[in-house]
């Protein structure tokens, strides 16, 4: 397990750049960390570092945006899935091995995410302090 202690969210943001540049092309990522945390961040940090030149955002309520770089990227948020029934109707299952799954809320589905994957938990430490914990990947 590695451990960063970040003071800012463009600290957040080049954390989840380090960890783009070390991947293949589909991997799934398991993001977990309560309101504010800085999910969005980490993945806002992690799209910039492969190219994607959209506007990264929470999807909140689209359940998935899909973003193209050096790999195709799909960004779930799983807040509101609060079942197999759920999980099945956002596609969820079409989109394993076609590129990078990086999932918010991913503690809410962890009983259906493959055993190989990546575990990002981000604490909130104080107002601007995070500790993320990176695990099930190579060295950053």
């Amino acid at each position: 397990m590695q451990i960063f202690r970040t003071l800012s969210e463009e600290e957040t943001e080049k954390i989840g750049g380090r960890l783009a540049v070390s991947l293949k092309g589909n991997e799934v990522i398991a993001l977990s960390g309560g309101l504010g945390a800085g999910k969005t961040a980490f993945t806002r940090g992690f799209c910039a570092a492969l190219g994607v030149d959209d506007g990264v955002s929470s999807p909140t309520f689209a359940l998935v945006h899909e973003y193209s770089g050096k790999f195709p990227v799909y960004h779930f948020d799983m807040y509101r899935v609060t079942s197999w029934d759920d999980l099945y109707t956002t596609g969820f299952f079409d989109y394993m091995d076609s590129g990078i799954l990086i999932i918010e809320w991913s503690e809410n589905i962890v009983e259906f995410l493959p055993e190989k994957r990546i575990n990002v938990a981000i604490e909130t430490v104080s107002d601007n302090e995070r500790e993320i914990r990176i695990e099930g990947a190579d060295r950053l």
